[in-house]
């Protein structure tokens, strides 16, 4: 495998919001259809682990990786979606944050500017995916992360650039979007959904999560009843595990 070919370390959040009249919410982000991977997707926010994400998470105790990939998460909530989760600071500081990150300026910077405080005990580690080589584009190695939306959390935005729409709505309504053709959703992104689907409250979230290893999958074709099917591995809290490969939507 070149360089080239190397899976690009990323990190996504799902973020959950208490409801009164139902499921919770997921804050969800429609890709600009002109992205090369998920192109007009709907997504969780998120993206590649950065130098400066591994910068800040050098000072920090416990596990390196683990840190970069949480710190990741945070940032690209920000950038994405102008949503402070798993960072302490002035609500009113944020759009400056927001467009020192859209400027190339390194997270830490931001921190300090906006006197930001991250507080990555907030993010549960929920799963991890990672294509297998050979895959359509490029390869992703994503950590998933689940946080709850804090009380009086502003209304997110699009940035206009990778994301053209940044939205609340339950699982449910998302996959049933997917499936009557007014949304796209890739392979993990519905596998995930389903998941989460079955969730009453981000308590419930969390303690499946706790229940389940958090193992890399990597999706395999296998031949069931002579039709290839995209599958994963049974036994990490996904109900559905195959999918008839050419029904499955991969990035």
């Amino acid at each position: 495998m070149s360089d080239s070919d190397q899976p690009i370390p990323a990190a996504t959040l799902v973020v959950m919001r208490e409801t009164t009249t139902g499921a919770p919410e997921l804050l969800m982000a429609e890709r600009a259809a002109a992205m090369r991977f998920a192109g007009g997707a709907l997504v969780f926010p998120g993206g590649r682990i950065d130098l400066g994400d591994h910068a800040l998470a050098a000072h920090l105790p416990g596990d390196a990786e683990d840190n970069a990939a949480r710190i990741a998460a945070v940032r690209e909530t920000l950038e994405e979606a102008g949503l402070a989760i798993g960072c302490d600071c002035d609500a009113a500081a944020i759009p400056e944050g927001r467009a020192m990150l859209h400027d190339g300026v390194p997270f830490g910077e931001v921190l300090a500017r906006i006197g930001g405080r991250l507080r990555l005990d907030a993010l549960v580690p929920y799963a991890r995916w990672l294509p297998p080589s050979g895959s359509l584009h490029r390869i992703f190695d994503t950590r998933f992360y689940l946080a709850a939306a804090p009380t009086n959390l502003p209304e997110p935005s699009a940035d206009g650039s990778e994301n053209t729409r940044i939205f609340w709505a339950s699982a449910q309504a998302v996959l049933d979007d997917a499936d009557a053709g007014r949304a796209t959703i890739i392979y993990p992104t519905r596998r995930n959904l389903e998941r989460l689907v079955r969730y009453a409250s981000f308590d419930e979230a969390r303690a499946d999560a706790a229940a389940h290893e958090v193992r890399t999958i990597s999706p395999w074709i296998e031949p069931r009843d002579g039709v290839d099917h995209l599958c994963i591995p049974e036994g990490l809290g996904y109900p559905v595990t195959a999918e008839r490969l050419d029904r499955a939507v991969r990035a």
